[in-house]
């Protein structure tokens, strides 16, 4: 005699509702920063990634900046303008609730940079210590 052990809805697939609404959420602020918008603090950012909440009430919005730029003026530009924002996606989207925005300045560039440079100087001090000891690193091959 074999049992079922699964509960009614567990084995059911993740929906792709979200990462669909998420998706178009950044093409239209990629379009709106683009096209629209004059505010000279956000003329630069470029909307990185999207991530929806499964109810599809908020949407946190990842952005970059060029290098040298203010990450705190873009933000304040980026709260300034929420408004215009949601009601260009509800215009667009024709959602039956429009996502609160919440933004939030992307530093996964700053830390990839940040760990090419310690990479960059472990191989440095490796090459120069091998350079110092040439018959240990032979040794150790």
């Amino acid at each position: 005699m074999d049992f079922d052990f699964t509960l009614p809805g567990l084995g059911r697939p993740k929906s792709s509702r979200p990462e669909r609404v998420a998706e178009a959420i950044q093409r239209e602020l990629s379009i709106l920063l683009q096209q629209k918008v004059r505010d000279s603090r956000i003329s630069l950012v470029t909307v990185s990634k999207v991530q929806m909440t499964p109810d599809l009430k908020q949407a946190k919005v990842y952005f970059l900046l060029p290098k040298g730029e203010s990450s705190s003026k873009a933000l304040k530009g980026m709260e300034r303008a929420k408004g215009f924002f949601r009601t260009s996606i509800a215009r667009a989207l024709n959602l039956r609730f429009t996502p609160e925005l919440v933004f939030y300045y992307d530093q996964q560039n700053e830390e990839i940079e940040r760990l090419e440079a310690i990479f960059s100087e472990i191989h440095q001090e490796k090459k120069a210590r091998d350079q110092d000891n040439p018959d240990k690193s032979e040794e150790s091959e």
